[in-house]
């Protein structure tokens, strides 16, 4: 339903997107994930027809952003962070006149925002000046907003930024229930909400993609940790090199300790081996263990190695 291939956008001297690919089938929900200026909400903008990319390409439900931007409209809701209202007008005018927009037929138009009104919780303040609301409840006219076409992609940034707990879990399951019908994009901040309710992950730090994967496999990956005494960097060299080893991340030093995070190939145990290495080495072992990583693990690890590989561009050049 979404095909991105190599999307670059740029502000100037800036580059803000970098050659972003991904694709995104059908049913699918998924988590758009990164730090602030990351190129999320840019991304977002150009699959949404409102930028258009400096380079590369991106078709929506099988129609390209730049030749058939009326088309990708048609078959996508957008919600944005800041949900742009007339706030002079009522809740149920607003949605009217949005659906008159997106060419909802005058026969299905009441049904569409009767539906709309009743899934995203606001008959009750149907008929009030938006102006007057809340801004959960801005939030919440939004996304029905989103929805009153009835399209195939959805794409939420930030769909529940303002809201209470309560209205949260509403809308979390709601966007679980949307999945079984529609393809949806969802960036957000909080790491707890992707959990709730995506199946796979996407982060991008400096306008690249740092991490493409299903969620429950990422849930499933178990860390490594280790303590030693002893230099640091002499220590994370010789686990770097120890055999099924992918990665090794030094997390602090404190009293003489160096405290490790290590990743294995294909979540191997790796703890005799380690031990062993570091025991050969006549450093004085303090903590091995395992853990369970966590998404907000694998989005600093994502995030810091796409920083360092950045650092070593610069470096070079």
């Amino acid at each position: 339903m979404i095909e991105v291939g190599r999307l670059s956008k740029r502000y100037g001297a800036v580059l803000a997107v970098d050659a972003v690919s991904f694709s995104v089938g059908r049913g699918e929900i998924v988590g758009l994930l990164g730090p602030n200026g990351a190129g999320k909400t840019t991304t977002m903008r150009i699959l949404t027809t409102f930028l258009a990319p400096t380079s590369g390409r991106a078709a929506l439900a099988g129609h390209d952003v730049l030749d058939e931007p009326l088309e990708v409209r048609r078959h996508v809701g957008y919600l944005p962070e800041n949900v742009p209202l007339y706030t002079e007008m009522r809740v149920r005018e607003f949605l009217n006149f949005r659906a008159k927009l997106k060419d909802v037929p005058r026969s299905k138009r009441k049904g569409a925002i009767g539906h709309v009104l009743e899934r995203c919780r606001l008959e009750d303040v149907a008929d009030r000046i938006l102006g007057q609301l809340s801004k959960g409840y801005r939030q919440r006219v939004g996304l029905a907003d989103a929805l009153v076409h009835d399209p195939e992609i959805l794409i939420l940034d930030e769909p529940t930024a303002g809201l209470d707990p309560i209205q949260i879990r509403e809308v979390r399951a709601l966007i679980r229930e949307l999945g079984d019908k529609h393809t949806i994009l969802l960036s957000t901040h909080i790491m707890s909400e992707v959990e709730a309710v995506c199946g796979r992950v996407i982060i991008i730090a400096r306008g690249r993609i740092a991490l493409d994967d299903q969620l429950e496999r990422l849930q499933s990956e178990r860390t490594i940790v280790l303590e030693a005494r002893g230099p640091s960097d002499v220590i994370q060299g010789a686990l770097e090199t120890a055999p099924g080893v992918a990665r090794v991340i030094l997390k602090g030093r404190e009293d003489g300790c160096a405290s490790f995070e290590i990743l294995a190939r294909n979540g191997a145990d790796l703890r005799e081996a380690l031990a062993q290495r570091v025991a050969q080495n006549g450093w004085p072992l303090r903590r091995l263990d395992r853990k369970h990583t966590t998404l907000e693990d694998r989005f600093i690890q994502a995030v810091t190695a796409e920083a360092k590989a950045g650092e070593r561009e610069r470096e070079a050049v």
